[in-house]
């Protein structure tokens, strides 16, 4: 935590204003938070009472959002979602701003995370077509658009798709000034890894996606550790969820956009199905765009 305090504070371009919701911690993180927010007076601390247990995915947008009430929202231009197990380059929201002043399409943005495995300075190929969940970047008109994120597992997913649903891009980059460090490794925060495998299949199947698309999803996912389990419980996780007959996203209409955009990265790759659908929806973000500035002339 206190590597991630110290990167924000360090960027070239920080803050205007820093809400770090402090979830019912149990060990020093108050102490440390509360020396840094008296040095530091853009730096907030919000404190919410321990729930006694874990609740990855719906628990961390209840944090998220109870920082949001403490901001209004018209007053920022970007608004970023960061979690406390990071240690950003030192220019990365410089960079991620600068890029989406250039492209006023470009909704949600990320780098890439990187963990430190035996030696060696990995990650775990994260696609371009989303922002990464642990540090979420976005322009403030698009995450009011889209309604904000869903209380569920695979919110970091499923808003990227209803950006690009809008109109909107959402992307990430692989590059040396944009890759952050991940202290923890990623699913491995509530029991063990291939809980969160499992997790990540009720939220494949929580958000849409067809059957066949899961299953492609978790062969691949087989080559990277934890090797053929991690696979293997991500399919588990979905079948299970589609036997019980769980609640889905209640948007159809997103729903159906998520299978589409499955089945053409089946048949023409991820990056190819990205392009297509970017071009296809341009026209919703122009006249939406359009619209606004009809209602709202520049003066």
């Amino acid at each position: 935590m206190q590597k991630t305090l110290d990167s924000v504070i360090n960027q070239t371009v920080r803050p205007h204003s820093w809400i770090i919701v402090d979830d019912g911690s149990t060990d020093e993180t108050p102490n440390i938070l509360s020396r840094y927010a008296k040095k530091h007076e853009w730096i907030k601390i919000i404190t919410r009472s321990d729930r006694g247990r874990r609740n990855v995915g719906p628990g961390v947008i209840e944090a998220f959002n109870e920082g949001l009430k403490h901001i209004k929202l018209d007053d920022f231009d970007y608004i970023c979602k960061l979690d406390l197990d990071l240690k950003l380059p030192e220019k990365y929201f410089e960079i991620l701003i600068d890029r989406m002043e250039r492209n006023t399409r470009i909704g949600t943005c990320s780098g890439k995370p990187y963990e430190w495995r035996k030696g060696k300075f990995i990650t775990d190929n994260y696609g371009d077509e989303m922002s990464v969940g642990a540090s979420k970047f976005y322009r403030t008109s698009c995450f009011q658009e889209i309604g904000g994120f869903v209380k569920e597992v695979m919110w970091d997913a499923i808003d990227c798709h209803k950006c690009r649903y809008l109109g909107w891009i959402a992307c990430s980059w692989d590059e040396h000034e944009l890759r952050f460090e991940h202290l923890r490794p990623e699913g491995a925060s509530q029991k063990n890894i291939l809980t969160g495998r499992m997790r990540h299949g009720f939220g494949q199947y929580y958000m849409g996606t067809s059957l066949t698309f899961m299953i492609a999803s978790a062969v691949y996912r087989m080559k990277f550790p934890p090797y053929i389990t991690g696979g293997m419980f991500m399919l588990v996780g979905y079948l299970q969820s589609l036997l019980q007959r769980k609640p889905r996203h209640p948007d159809p209409k997103l729903r159906k956009f998520i299978r589409k955009y499955q089945h053409k990265a089946l048949l023409k790759g991820k990056s190819k199905a990205i392009e297509e659908i970017n071009a296809e929806r341009r026209h919703v973000w122009e006249d939406r765009h359009k619209l606004k500035q009809l209602q709202f002339p520049e003066t």
